[in-house]
């Protein structure tokens, strides 16, 4: 089956390990010399409905995916959930430092 990358847009990956939701494909990277895609970027969420940026993009290899279906991609990739993770809880220990007092 081939598959475009207009049609990877917008499909919702989640990781096999941890059934954990990771967010939608965003972009692609692709490898010039060769032509072949290399991984596909999910973009970090934006926060404080984006007046403070955005958290950090969620890169995954190609290598990494094991199967994509017609709505969602399913990788094998623990490590975008440990860097959702820790980004949550770098957030609670900035507010928790606020309240401090």
């Amino acid at each position: 089956m081939n598959c475009c990358i207009t049609d990877l847009r917008n499909k919702e990956v989640i990781s096999a390990k941890s059934g954990c939701r990771l967010g939608f494909i965003s972009d692609v990277e692709i490898d010039t010399c060769s032509g072949c895609l290399s991984a596909i970027i999910i973009w970090g969420r934006s926060r404080c409905l984006g007046l403070l940026g955005r958290d950090e993009d969620i890169r995954i290899c190609w290598k990494d995916i094991e199967v994509i279906g017609e709505d969602t991609v399913i990788v094998c990739a623990d490590v975008c959930c440990n860097q959702k993770q820790n980004t949550q809880r770098s957030r609670r220990n900035f507010f928790e430092g606020l309240f401090k007092y």
